[in-house]
């Protein structure tokens, strides 16, 4: 019989939410399902139910990690197998992938898991791939974006975890119809399951009174397409809307989106609110009027996939203006639960986001169709469910 457990970078984490809500979820469907984590988070998030962040195991940190291998392989305590494959790897990187497998793998045994699952095509999946290599434990993985969109030098590529893995989970049409153009081969075990949000936990929009207010939610990072935002804003002002933005966020752009208000004057109606707890985004969201996310490539080729922030908006009954980029238009239905325009366009991005501030029934009409495709097409339960099934297959 399979038992699996789940294995994260770092867990419970505030920038990956929803992990822990499907953790939640499938452990209210399937049980105590054991959760490992590779990396101690510095950000759990305030609404992540204490119970759950307390069943989390952690591995050693590197350094105690390095020292206790050293010791155990010197006691002959590991296959001569994984001995053998330590010795050999020398100065490449990525050794500590090894060593995390080599520490994690007797425990898993021990406690009869013989299937992992995965988030992310990053250091927690390397572990899984080298876990499987070393004592046969299988595992899976859930692609998310630029985690698969991005090159990376890694002695383990994204080839060789695709062709390991059981199965493969992406977040997206997009995203599983790119790994099938890349992946051939591996068609069979590619699949699409939405990440999923709990309805209900998101109030109904009331717009307060005075000035319209859109919102916008993400990490302070190239691919949330801020600046165009920004822009768009300002050709807004110049001509004659009267409204606020909230960027709510933090990362690496903050301080250069700063100066880009400043320069376009427009420090009375965008605002930068740094990063935000989760019922404070969400009564954010109730209180505006429009939800606006203005997705972009980035130079490297990343971007976003599937942004979970969209379908929260719209679960608040929030008319939803975007970019069609990857996953998002399988989200947004253009004209019905929002509108979509072409990156990198902030005139075109301007004109969409006037639209649905001159036209206030248009944007509480699309504010109701969006709330019922969620509740239809993206609640937690049956997108866990749906994995529960790949699992269990």
């Amino acid at each position: 019989m399979t038992r699996f457990a789940y294995l994260f970078e770092r867990f419970p984490s505030f920038t990956q939410t929803f992990c822990y809500r499907e953790g939640l979820e499938m452990r209210r469907q399937g049980g105590d399902i054991p959760i490992f984590a590779i990396r101690v988070p510095h950000d759990i998030p305030a609404d992540c139910p204490s119970e759950l962040a307390a069943a989390v195991r952690y591995l050693p940190q590197p350094d105690a990690l390095a020292a206790e291998m050293k010791t155990l392989r010197m006691l002959g305590r590991y296959p001569w197998r994984v001995i053998q494959k330590l010795r050999r790897w020398g100065k490449r990187p990525d050794k500590g992938r090894l060593l995390a497998a080599a520490w994690l793998g007797p425990r898993l045994r021990k406690e009869g898991i013989t299937h992992l699952h995965v988030h992310f095509a990053g250091m927690a999946a390397r572990t899984a791939y080298w876990i499987k290599e070393f004592y046969g434990i299988t595992y899976s993985f859930t692609g998310h974006a630029n985690d698969m969109f991005c090159e990376t030098d890694f002695p383990v590529s994204l080839e060789d975890l695709v062709r390991e893995a059981e199965f493969v989970v992406t977040e997206a049409d997009f995203s599983r119809d790119w790994l099938l153009r890349r992946h051939p081969d591996y068609a069979g075990k590619i699949h699409r399951v939405y990440n999923g949000i709990d309805p209900t936990a998101f109030p109904q929009a009331h717009p307060a009174p005075g000035r319209p207010r859109l919102i916008s939610v993400g990490r302070c990072i190239e691919k949330k397409g801020f600046a165009d935002l920004i822009e768009a804003c300002a050709l807004l002002r110049d001509r004659g809307l009267d409204f606020e933005c909230a960027i709510v966020g933090g990362g690496p752009l903050e301080t250069a989106l700063a100066a880009q208000i400043e320069e376009r004057a427009l420090n009375g109606m965008v605002q930068l609110t740094g990063p935000q707890p989760q019922e404070e985004v969400r009564r954010r969201l109730s209180h505006a009027s429009v939800f606006v996310l203005a997705c972009a490539t980035e130079a490297d080729g990343g971007m976003d996939n599937f942004p979970t922030v969209i379908v929260e908006a719209m679960a608040t009954g929030l008319p939803v203006v975007s970019t069609r980029l990857a996953g998002v238009p399988e989200m947004v239905e253009h004209g019905v639960t929002g509108l979509l325009v072409g990156e990198k366009q902030p005139p075109a991005l301007a004109d969409a986001l006037e639209s649905l501030l001159r036209d206030p029934v248009r944007a509480r009409e699309m504010g109701v169709c969006g709330k019922a495709a969620v509740a239809a097409r993206f609640a937690l339960p049956g997108t866990v469910a749906a994995l529960r099934g790949l699992l269990e297959r």
